[in-house]
């Protein structure tokens, strides 16, 4: 029996949920708190680098191994909301403690656990989350609200970085009676137990709105059992899909290079070009304006021409301005070029999430996205890692963040043996069937 997909309240209340997760990844893992622990935590910046780089490496493997597991247990055990909840609770703590690491090398080490503990929730509850999208629309519009919900997500980031900067970084002394002390640096601080709070609010509507599948009322150890059962055939399964394995395999390497972005942006932009805390914040905020536009206008494109050659435009659309970044030494070609850079992020990763839920079996959506999430993460500790050694070593940033450039054109070279799922924008059934 076809199952009618859900409209109206239950789509907007799950895209709700990218609009509050992206505040860990704007707050924390890009901008300010990398940029706060590399300047004001680390010895110094080069060391700052190198362990930031290897703390967000730890995570992304401890992620690689455990997402296939977890989406497994999920496909035996139904419903994906408690699973969900688990993981916010788990990033919303640990970017909460985060106000405790004060601007001194004595909280290197509570630093970097709490952002390991953080990076872990953000990372694994999207598993469950975008295993969703498919149950909830068709293959009309599958790509559209990938999108939006991408755009969403980045709408979320800029807002929490405008209230962030204005309402804590410029005014917390005078409007919430923070120590204004420089050295102190609470006016930053705050911002982290905020990102923790934005994250919990923000996540409500998904919780109360958006439907989800039943359970299959299975104990956990029954549906563990299962789960590990199921995560051996979905291996097996990839044999008899080349596509999908191609993708996947195109995929690890793309998306590294992206999460490689993400975690050593905000570094960079403070290291080499000496970006403070006001600069920063800008920056963040502006970059998530182009990130929005770009997810939101590409949406379109991915229903109308396919996903694969949504994917390889934006990929062809970052390649350019990753390599000018390298090489620029102003301040302003820094801004012009990686607000280019923006504006392809989206695409790349909105696209990528459709495309699975396209070649997707429809029985196994959870399973796959949990392939999905470990082909995401299956490197995405070797990309920091690269950096971070390759900028200790040469002591110059330029130098590791050329790691970034050759796996997104690795990425790209492996999605031209990847084949476009053929006639998905004219069925207009749903993806997931009852």
């Amino acid at each position: 029996m076809t199952k009618k997909p859900s409209k109206g309240n239950g789509l907007f209340a799950w895209a709700m949920y990218d609009w509050a997760n992206s505040a860990y990844f704007v707050m924390i893992q890009t901008f300010v708190f990398a940029a706060y622990f590399a300047q004001s935590i680390a010895e110094n910046e080069t060391t700052g680098t190198a362990l930031w780089g290897n703390m967000i490496g730890l995570a992304g493997f401890v992620i690689a191994i455990s997402a296939p597991f977890l989406g497994s247990v999920a496909d035996e055990g139904g419903r994906r909301k408690p699973w969900i909840a688990f993981f916010t609770a788990m990033c919303v703590f640990g970017c909460g403690m985060l106000w405790f690491t004060e601007p001194s090398a004595d909280f290197v080490w509570f630093a970097l656990i709490m952002a390991f503990i953080a990076t872990l929730g953000a990372e694994l509850s999207f598993i469950f989350y975008n295993a969703m999208l498919p149950d909830l629309t068709t293959s009309l519009t599958i790509g559209k609200w990938s999108g939006w919900g991408w755009a969403m997500g980045y709408a979320g980031g800029l807002a929490c970085l405008i209230v962030g900067y204005f309402g804590f970084v410029e005014n917390g002394a005078n409007w919430f009676g923070l120590d204004d002390n420089p050295e102190a640096l609470q006016n930053v601080r705050i911002t982290f137990l905020f990102t923790g709070i934005w994250y919990a609010v923000f996540s409500l509507p998904m919780f109360f709105k958006t439907p989800d599948v039943p359970s299959k009322n299975k104990k956990i150890t029954q549906a563990i059992s299962d789960g590990m059962v199921q995560l051996k055939n979905g291996i097996t399964l990839l044999k008899g899909e080349p596509n999908i394995w191609k993708f996947l395999l195109a995929r690890i390497f793309y998306n590294d290079g992206l999460a490689t972005i993400f975690a050593m942006g905000g570094v960079y932009a403070a290291g080499t070009f000496g970006f403070d805390t006001g600069q920063i914040f800008m920056f963040g905020i502006a970059l998530n304006i182009t990130a929005g536009l770009g997810a939101f206008g590409f949406a379109w494109l991915d229903d109308k021409s396919g996903s694969k050659k949504t994917i390889v435009g934006a990929l062809i659309g970052l390649i350019v301005p990753v390599t000018a970044v390298l090489f620029v030494e102003s301040e302003t070609w820094f801004w012009i070029w990686g607000l280019l850079l923006g504006i392809f992020v989206g695409p790349v990763q909105a696209s990528s999430r459709t495309f699975m839920g396209r070649l997707a079996p429809q029985d196994k959506r959870n399973q796959m996205y949990g392939l999905f999430a470990l082909s995401g993460k299956l490197t995405t500790f070797a990309g920091p890692i690269m950096v971070g050694w390759i900028t200790f070593l040469m002591g110059n940033q330029r130098w590791g963040m050329s790691a970034i450039l050759l796996l997104l054109i690795v990425g790209l070279l492996l999605m031209f043996g990847v084949d476009e799922i053929k006639g998905t924008s004219e069925e207009k059934v749903p993806l997931s069937l009852s």
